[in-house]
């Protein structure tokens, strides 16, 4: 199972990093790519921080089953779970990259704040305001039972919680400031990461 993830994991990063980045290049010149921006402050920072060690994280746990220097959790690495996994991963990775195009120009990894891009508010954003992240911490959760460790769990909940961060202190208060009023009666209506969870109080931030 080890071999299949890894595979899965070159697969995802091919399709939502070098795919996406070309199709931006092709499509703006540019290749949205902007990383953690300076200015991002402590917790922007701390963000950046959890959410790349989360994934190196799991990438080592499934890595080190591989090798044989980290043992599963016999509980969960049972055929059913890894069954489900390896359907978690792919339909987190797929709907990761569909996201990502559906963001067309806006698509960007990180916050410019002296950039202004369009709001995105149709297709996969009508229904929760961050897809991306929220097919992301589907597709590391279902890695995460695909090599069930306790590295690769704790590498997930990082991702995730890295995520939280993020957006709400980078990225809602740029869109705040960025968008006013029409991210916030966007805010109001549609959830953070699941469908109604996590809605914005109309009267602001």
């Amino acid at each position: 199972m080890a071999t299949l993830a890894i595979w899965l994991l070159i697969a995802y990063g091919f399709l939502t990093l070098f795919v996406r980045v070309a199709i931006q290049l092709v499509r703006t010149g540019r290749t949205g790519f902007i990383g953690i921006a300076r200015g991002a402050g402590p917790l922007g920072l701390l963000a950046g921080v959890l959410f790349i060690g989360g994934m190196a994280m799991a990438v080592l746990a499934i890595n080190d089953v591989r090798r044989g220097s980290l043992a599963t959790i016999d509980l969960l690495d049972v055929s059913w779970l890894n069954v489900v996994g390896i359907a978690l991963a792919a339909a987190g990775g797929t709907a990761v990259f569909l996201a990502q195009l559906g963001m067309g120009a806006s698509w960007r990894i990180g916050v410019d704040r002296e950039e202004r891009t369009a709001l995105i508010t149709s297709g996969w954003f009508s229904l929760v305001r961050n897809p991306i992240y929220s097919a992301m911490i589907v597709g590391w959760l279902g890695f995460g039972l695909i090599v069930p460790t306790w590295l690769g769990f704790a590498g997930a909940a990082l991702v995730a919680l890295g995520l939280e961060l993020q957006v709400r202190t980078v990225e809602e208060p740029y869109l705040v400031r960025t968008h006013g009023d029409s991210y916030l009666a966007y805010a109001a209506r549609v959830g953070r990461f699941l469908p109604g969870v996590g809605r914005l109080h109309a009267g602001g931030a």
